[in-house]
């Protein structure tokens, strides 16, 4: 696979393999099971669902233990986590560059990303917006940190590989999606075991 950014070469290979070593396990999935059961309150009548940048599946696997009839697709582009991603078996994994234009041909009722946008290279965003859009055809949520402008951030001794701005809102603004709601999840949350991100469900 050939690569435009520094970013994606980064997780592609030996520091995306150490990452999917350190996030794993039965706590993160049930920590993900109750972020997507609130965030599934506004949009009760999904029954699609994508996800762009799924690592080794475990927001997926939380979304078929919401509901085992939900149609599940992700999106990887790390070969070592996306095999483990096909082992858990509730999604249809796709080991590509999301920096790509995707295929098209099948639409999701819900897309979504949670702490990948802050890894793109900023360059990258709209190609990555768009494929947020074009996939749906109804909501799209992103789960990222926030920052009100854009900055960047050492990631473990790297730079140029952590990246905070209102992702939410750039989208909303370049494809007039509508805000359907929004939260945030804070990393002392007994029952979520995320950073300090934040979550915004948008419709177009």
């Amino acid at each position: 696979m050939n690569y435009k950014t520094d970013q994606e070469n980064f997780w592609a290979t030996e520091f995306g393999n150490d990452y999917l070593n350190r996030n794993e396990g039965e706590k993160l999935i049930s920590s993900n099971l109750a972020l997507f059961s609130k965030i599934l309150k506004s949009c009760p009548t999904v029954s699609s669902i994508a996800e762009l940048g799924c690592n080794i599946g475990l927001n997926l696997i939380a979304l078929n233990r919401i509901n085992k009839e939900f149609q599940l697709r992700g999106y990887e582009i790390n070969s070592t986590a996306s095999k483990l991603a096909r082992k858990s078996n509730v999604a249809e994994i796709l080991n590509t560059t999301i920096l790509d234009n995707l295929d098209i041909l099948q639409k999701f009722e819900l897309t979504f990303t949670k702490g990948v946008l802050i890894h793109i290279n900023p360059t990258e965003l709209p190609i990555v917006y768009q494929n947020l859009y074009d996939l749906s055809n109804r909501y799209i949520m992103v789960c990222e940190y926030y920052n009100p402008t854009p900055v960047s951030i050492n990631y473990r001794g790297h730079n140029d590989r952590l990246f905070k701005r209102d992702f939410a809102g750039e989208m909303m603004q370049q494809f007039n999606l509508k805000l359907v709601n929004y939260g945030f999840n804070y990393k002392h949350d007994s029952y979520l075991t995320n950073d300090d991100t934040t979550w915004f469900l948008m419709e177009k």
